[in-house]
């Protein structure tokens, strides 16, 4: 191709090795510059500041300067994107500011701290046998996170009334409510939308009555008459969060997320002053099979709702999904790892909301107890409707009611066994 310009554009000089000659080569690619790192100290003394869950500004801890917010909150409008590795490629990375990453030697999870950070603790697992070291940028930044609301002064209360809710839970436990210190993180979450376009073919029951003639006189019987049905669903699906993290209980964590998305702010360096924050380590490609899987069970379920019987038999759908987009986001919570008898126990409030979830050590003695008061009163009366029946053989009705109150036992037993695993398991 003949250019009228010399040098050609995006071209630029080297040395040459012939004296008089001059040689030009391709300018290199210029790499997306990163948004230079901060760090987040007062004004008027110098010191560090951290972020205030009562009103989103930010504070001095030494000498009380306080800076107010500046929240634009954007909400479920904020800014999704494209499934596309251009998208992907002009994201930008980073945290915005420096950061120490800790890495636990116990459970292998990460988590990130401001860079004049002290902590030498794994806030998922307790251990303190951590390695730190600088965090790496290379990582998608958050385009958008929900600041924190609830205060952690505020979370030694909700998890004293919280622990206090059941009677299985240890009574020295209770009373003391020594769960630790809460440490505020914000944890990688993903959200996705799409609207599905499904068609759907199935075979639908519908019950039927019918009469018919035998043996001399009239009768009815019912049967299922089976019919093909087909139909389309258009479906959006909006704000569908997957967890970024495999760093907490999988138990837990539906328990405590249903964050309001609508308090969504344009993600700022500021807003992890004084806390922890995680990258994510579920990767986007995975994340998305998993929302696909789980819209594709909701667009089942349309299809099965638009069938005029809920008997439903041979179905087939064929499924597209449109408009797909995702957004990387933070969310915050609590998290506290505990030890009672020799056994850790982790908790997690939300930061927003302040749910809670997590693990309670069961007092068995107790419940054991309560087992033995409840099938005693079946037990005896049963021994005495027995002797009864086996002296003077009226003791029936008393055996049977003993056997009633025995099986209403065990079933109750069996409840509160199931509920007590799921409070020492979670």
């Amino acid at each position: 191709m003949v250019t009228d310009t010399f040098p050609p554009v995006n071209y630029i000089p080297v040395p040459s090795a012939i004296e008089g000659i001059e040689v030009y080569r391709p300018a290199p690619a210029q790499s997306q510059a990163h948004r230079p790192v901060v760090q987040f100290n007062c004004p008027q003394c110098g010191a560090n500041t951290a972020y205030s869950a009562a009103d989103s500004g930010l504070t001095c801890t030494h000498c009380g300067f306080y800076e107010p917010p500046e929240l634009a909150v954007v909400g479920t409008r904020a800014e999704r994107f494209e499934f596309t590795v251009e998208t992907v490629q002009r994201s930008a990375q980073g945290w915005g500011e420096a950061r120490k990453e800790l890495q636990c030697q116990s459970c292998a999870a990460y988590s990130t701290i401001s860079a004049d950070s002290l902590t030498h603790t794994c806030i998922f697992c307790g251990s303190n046998q951590v390695i730190q070291h600088a965090a790496p940028q290379d990582v998608l930044r958050p385009r958008f996170l929900v600041p924190f609301k609830i205060e952690a002064e505020a979370c030694h209360d909700i998890a004293r009334q919280w622990m206090g809710q059941s009677w299985m839970t240890p009574r020295s436990l209770r009373r003391a409510a020594t769960i630790g210190q809460f440490t505020g993180i914000y944890l990688p979450f993903w959200t996705f939308e799409t609207v599905t376009k499904a068609h759907w073919q199935a075979e639908v029951g519908h019950t039927k009555t019918e009469r018919y003639y035998e043996n001399g006189e009239w009768r009815t019987r019912t049967k299922t008459v089976w019919e093909w049905e087909s139909g389309q669903v258009n479906l959006p699906l909006k704000d569908l969060v997957i967890p970024g993290t495999n760093r907490v209980s999988a138990l837990l964590l539906p328990q405590v997320k249903n964050y309001h998305l609508d308090a969504l702010a344009p993600y700022e360096p500021k807003y992890l002053a004084g806390l922890q924050a995680q990258a994510y380590d579920v990767p986007l490609e995975t994340a998305w099979e998993q929302a696909r899987h789980q819209m594709r069970e909701q667009t089942r379920q349309a299809c099965y709702d638009q069938a005029t019987s809920s008997k439903i038999r041979n179905f087939h759908m064929n499924l597209d999904f449109d408009q797909e987009g995702w957004r990387y986001i933070l969310l915050p919570m609590y998290l506290t790892v505990y030890q009672f008898d020799n056994k850790r126990f982790q908790v997690m409030i939300n930061g927003q909301t302040g749910a809670i979830a997590g693990q309670r050590p069961v007092d068995w003695m107790v419940l054991w107890l309560a087992v033995a008061a409840l099938l005693a009163p079946g037990l005896t009366v049963g021994v005495i409707g027995f002797l009864l029946l086996l002296l003077r053989g009226t003791g029936f009705p008393i055996a049977a009611f003993g056997f009633i109150l025995v099986v209403i036992g065990l079933l109750i037993t069996f409840h509160l066994v199931t509920t007590a695993m799921r409070l020492d398991d979670a």
